[in-house]
């Protein structure tokens, strides 16, 4: 049985891989020159950048998904712990370092209020155990009725979970302190929400990067992790063909019939959409075969584009660490910006995060150079022009150089810039996003787009859009999710 994977992003290389060793004849389609999707890598001159996801958090979760190639992790790259796991720069007051260590974590909260580092210890506690229940009963499964998200130990232990509150509301329950408070909610912008707009469940989030700790794949970073995934497919016979950008999807009865590219036509059994999701649906097939229409989609809630600095230098910056965050004192207007349409603009003072690989990589920065990466979270489809790219990079590299202590204007090597347009382009992302559908309350579990097209048979989604949602680890475990359904239905499991 053939299947055709539209998209070599995570989702789409790891289901490509998946399917293909479950034995079926799977080809691959990258609309772009190079595998990664989103974590696709920018080489100049010597200066390398991952040019999206830079973390790599829940290994885990990765091990989990090698376990099924009977592989690790380490038979395809090495990692390394990043400490500090992140240095953070607090507006105006102070620089704090969050260490690999947890007892100097406790310190660090008693320094900030009184009681802190027991009350941390409480919280994390609480959140191992919650996030092994979710890895072990909310994760790895299909949803097909909102029952679902209540059977088996959810039944049992759904109701001490933190679900109908925002995580806001949820971490000041423990803290009081500011900086305590910012330090446990700033993931929840690298998953593409709001800490007002998230479900307090993702606290589990913290018990991730204080206690499974920030790593780093030596030797090329998340380029590594991309490397290994399309050797996984190479292993199985999974045929990837790069610049073949599908321009429709040609479905006939319950069936889509044939993938449709600007080189070739397909004629697959089965189709996996890694692409966009909205594009797919509104550009890609025919009114009547969309499972979801354009007022769907505009009704929902987008995470954030982004505006992504790729800079490098013929200097170090010895005062900044492997990860930095800068978080502004007015945070919650950040957020205002992003998510309150009527707000939705450009920020004045953005909260930023700045990644800096050649601080555990020597091979991402020739020698004595630096590889900055820059990251601002925008509002989704903002007017995004070259004198506004220009102005933002201006006020950004100044405010930089004033938390390195150090000049940059006048040593940078390379020079490139990323934001909501290119979001468009390359990968036909719907407006501008960076990352797909924020992890509001109605946007979780059963609440997120189908992995199964409601109106073909044949027709299948894989990704951030789909549960569980935003980030690597997530799209692996959608595919792993995807991969269980479609073997079943195809055994005559599932009617």
């Amino acid at each position: 049985m053939s299947v055709t994977v539209i998209g070599a992003g995570f989702g789409g290389l790891s289901a490509a891989a998946l399917l293909a060793k479950e034995g079926y004849n799977v080809t691959l389609l990258e609309k772009n020159s190079q595998p990664g999707g989103r974590a696709r890598v920018l080489r100049d001159q010597g200066f390398s950048f991952d040019m999206g996801p830079s973390w790599y958090l829940m290994p885990d979760v990765f091990e989990n998904f090698f376990k099924e190639f009977d592989k690790k992790p380490e038979d395809y790259y090495e990692l390394l712990r990043i400490d500090p796991s992140y240095r953070i720069f607090f507006d105006g007051e102070q620089i704090t370092d969050v260490s690999a260590d947890l007892q100097e974590n406790y310190e660090l909260f008693d320094s900030f209020e009184e009681e802190g580092g027991d009350k941390l210890r409480r919280y994390l506690e609480q959140a191992e155990h919650h996030y092994r229940l979710a890895m072990d009963e909310m994760l790895y499964r299909e949803y097909d009725r909102i029952w679902d998200m209540f059977s088996g130990k959810l039944a049992l232990e759904g109701f001490k979970l933190p679900l109908f509150s925002n995580i806001d509301g949820y971490v000041s329950k423990w803290f009081k302190s500011s900086k305590a408070k910012k330090i446990l909610e700033y993931s929840i912008g690298f998953i593409g929400g709001s800490p007002h707009n998230t479900p307090a469940l993702y606290y589990i989030m913290n018990h991730v990067d204080f206690k499974l700790g920030v790593w780093y794949p030596a030797e090329g970073g998340i380029g590594r992790v991309v490397d290994a995934l399309v050797k996984v497919c190479e292993e199985y016979g999974v045929d990837i063909k790069y610049d073949h950008e599908v321009t429709k999807l040609d479905a006939q009865g319950k069936n889509v019939k044939k993938v449709v590219t600007a080189n070739e036509t397909f004629t697959p059994d089965l189709v996996v959409v890694n692409a966009d999701y909205p594009h797919t649906e509104l550009n890609l097939l025919e009114p009547k075969y969309r499972t979801y229409d354009e007022k769907y989609w505009a009704s929902k809630t987008m995470a954030p584009s982004a505006l992504v600095l790729y800079i490098g230098l013929d200097k170090k910056l010895p005062k900044m660490e492997h990860h930095n965050l800068f978080l502004t004192k007015d945070w919650d207007k950040g957020f205002e910006n992003i998510f309150d349409p009527k707000k939705a603009s450009w920020p004045e003072t953005p909260s930023y995060y700045i990644n800096i690989t050649s601080k555990y990589d020597p091979t991402t920065a020739p020698e004595g150079g630096e590889s900055v990466f820059v990251l601002v979270p925008l509002a989704p489809d903002l007017v995004d022009t070259p004198e506004i790219r220009e102005k933002y990079y201006d006020k950004l590299v100044t405010h930089i150089e004033e938390l390195a202590g150090e000049p940059i204007k006048g040593h940078e090597v390379v020079k490139h810039i990323y934001a909501v347009n290119d979001y468009k382009k390359d990968y036909n992302a719907y407006k501008g996003t960076a990352l797909g559908l924020t992890h509001s309350l109605l946007q979780t579990a059963i609440f997120r787009p189908s992995h199964k097209s409601k109106k073909l048979d044949n027709l299948y989604y894989t990704g951030h859009y789909t549960h569980p949602g935003i980030g690597m680890p997530m799209c692996l475990i959608s595919s792993q999710v995807l991969t269980k359904t479609i073997v079943k239905r195809h055994k005559g499991e599932l009617t």
